[in-house]
């Protein structure tokens, strides 16, 4: 009896749970430190560069500091969302469209600016509540499928990849759309499957992604059941229903323009074609090669490694995350990838295919230089971009 109360008393398992608590709490902290550190120097370079470009007009009145930082937030696609909050949608046939916009961000703004927010101010609220939230409960979701360390590492790849700056307060659906899609896998890998359709159904109404998130959730599902032993059910294909979002904004045009695809027609008037010249990216090389000035070709030459990069690790993530996730980001990196004439904003939408910052942190398991490398330009590059976007540049 004293020998086994001896090896009770010394059984180490209590130790090793608590020091893996530390360790989570440690590992959320850390994170949570580099994301408030990232929001405030963004925001800091995001009202350096809106000062400067508001007061290229000597004549322009002296605001508030707030107002800067909101001013530098709000370029670009913002002036649709806000022209959506409100005064609804419209479409013109061929042409630049307000339709091109998924509903459920403008729809967040509206409901931020009855509490007494101006348009402006109640979207970069959005953005600043929903972007750093995504990053955070990426770390949650992460911690299912691979070990803390490299979770963390993923998600610091993440909260300092340079395009992440749209998650720090920019007027822009991103952060919104990505917090609800890592809601959904995050609801799905903890076995629960509504919540998780109903996250996915909300954010198909975000963005034009609806095929990656069914086919995301509805494989992965499917993996799920398999790993557990459980037998397939009717009731596993209800992520079919997370397209609800998407289907009832199709209804919605259909209705009121007589024109379920609207939003697709609309890309006319950005210049985005489908056909052979945008699937060839002729636009691309003419650009880079013949008619962009410096800028515009570091621009597209930047945004198509990126897209290079993004491809080349879905198939490791097929291998690695398992088929549920290599689908999603196949699908909502392929999509974009075959539609777009010249690369431009894939660096931002790459965002959304969130499974390869783990794939990549798993990569990197071994070359710990390399990712301190990455983190070091990536929060360099966060700076840069935040003020250049105020300062009217095109970003993405």
């Amino acid at each position: 009896m004293c020998g086994s109360h001896v090896v009770a008393r010394l059984d180490p398992q209590p130790f090793l749970d608590d020091a893996l608590r530390r360790m989570l709490r440690s590992s959320s902290r850390i994170l949570a430190l580099v994301v408030l550190a990232a929001l405030l120097a963004c925001a800091a370079a995001s009202g350096a560069g809106a000062w400067r470009f508001h007061h290229k007009n000597p004549q322009a009145p002296v605001v508030g500091l707030d107002e800067y930082v909101v001013m530098g937030w709000v370029g670009w696609d913002a002036s649709w969302y806000a022209r959506i909050a409100e005064k609804g949608y419209d479409y013109r046939p061929g042409e630049q469209s307000s339709v091109a916009f998924f509903p459920l961000y403008p729809l967040a703004i509206r409901a931020v600016e009855a509490l007494g927010a101006n348009v402006y101010q109640a979207g970069v609220l959005v953005s600043l509540l929903c972007g750093p939230l995504a990053v955070l409960l990426f770390l949650r979701w992460a911690r299912l499928l691979v070990d803390d360390t490299s979770a963390l590492h993923a998600s610091l790849l993440l909260a300092l990849y340079p395009f992440t700056f749209f998650l720090y307060g920019v007027m822009y659906s991103d952060a919104l759309f990505i917090l609800l899609v890592v809601g959904a896998f995050l609801a799905l890998e903890k076995g629960h499957l509504v919540p998780a359709v109903v996250l996915g159904a909300l954010a198909t109404a975000a963005r034009p992604v609806a095929p990656a998130v069914v086919v995301g959730l509805l494989v992965r599902r499917w993996e799920w059941k398999r790993a557990r032993g459980e037998p397939w059910s009717v009731v596993d294909l209800l992520p079919v229903l997370s397209a609800l979002g998407f289907g009832l904004y199709v209804l919605y045009l259909e209705r009121h323009f007589d024109a379920p695809f609207a939003f697709v027609d609309a890309q006319q008037g950005w210049g985005q074609l489908p056909g052979w010249e945008a699937w060839l990216k002729l636009p691309w090389f003419k650009a880079v090669f013949h008619e962009g000035n410096a800028e515009v070709k570091l621009r597209l030459v930047v945004h198509a490694l990126l897209t290079g990069v993004a491809l080349a690790l879905v198939i490791p993530t097929f291998r690695r995350l398992g088929w549920g996730y290599g689908a999603f980001c196949a699908v909502i990196v392929g999509i974009p990838s075959v539609a777009t004439k010249d690369f431009m904003g894939m660096g931002r939408y790459l965002l959304s295919a969130f499974p390869l910052f783990v794939t990549l942190a798993l990569l990197l398991r071994d070359h710990p230089r390399v990712r301190q490398g990455l983190w070091a330009v990536g929060a360099v590059s966060l700076v840069v971009l935040s003020a250049a976007f105020a300062l009217d540049h095109y970003i993405s």
